[in-house]
């Protein structure tokens, strides 16, 4: 690094398919529509947005038909890898609302909890650690008609919808910061499955966020 180059802020962003960026018409988003990368243009070039979204990704769930998607498992050795950090973006809890893992709303804010936990102690700081736990938007209760229905099975909308309480309550305990992504103007879910966000839901979700990336 040039001794003239300002060193930019490094914000990691793990979550679901939600930062993947998948789109219920097929495929993935590409970096003109995805939040992140609409983030990164938002916030310019002091601020290096990371973008980790895996679809499937849960808190602390092994699901046994998607291996590979706990993210207790991942997540000290992707910040690690991508560190020096100063701040680290949680949104993550839809898959976990799935009827095969059998538990509520607060189970999954444990669960949310040990995921902290792990953060925190993850020697990947550039400083002192920095965590925004953003609660996702909620599945529409139509979802039971689309295209992810057998999948995610019964009652996954009723428990989306507890779950920014829950993890509020959580980030408090543990000293992070909170967003609530169905309180930010513009959001939305794709008509197709009621549980990924469409196009213009992905900018209302830069939009929102950029100011708590700022600095």
């Amino acid at each position: 690094m040039s001794a003239f180059t300002k060193p930019s802020r490094r914000v990691l962003i793990f979550g679901d398919s939600n930062t993947y960026g998948y789109d219920p018409a097929g495929g993935r988003y590409d970096e003109s529509v995805r939040w992140t990368c609409r983030l990164q243009q938002l916030l310019g070039p002091d601020v290096h947005i990371i973008e980790e979204g895996l679809c499937g990704r849960t808190c602390v769930f092994d699901d046994p038909v998607m291996p590979n998607r706990r993210g207790l498992d991942y997540l000290s050795p992707c910040m690690e890898s991508h560190g020096p950090l100063d701040t680290l973006v949680i949104m993550l809890g839809t898959n976990d609302t799935k009827e095969r893992f059998c538990c509520n709303a607060n189970t999954i804010a444990r669960g949310l909890g040990l995921l902290i936990d792990n953060a925190l102690t993850t020697p990947a700081w550039k400083a002192e650690p920095d965590i925004l736990v953003v609660a996702p938007f909620p599945i529409d209760p139509g979802y039971t008609t689309g295209l992810h229905k057998d999948s995610m099975g019964r009652g996954c909308d009723e428990k989306s919808r507890q779950l920014a309480a829950e993890f509020a309550r959580i980030a408090q305990q543990k000293g992070c910061r909170f967003a609530d992504a169905f309180a930010l103007p513009g959001m939305e879910v794709h008509p197709l499955d009621g549980i990924h966000l469409t196009a213009n839901a992905h900018a209302a979700l830069a939009q929102g966020l950029a100011p708590l990336l700022e600095k």
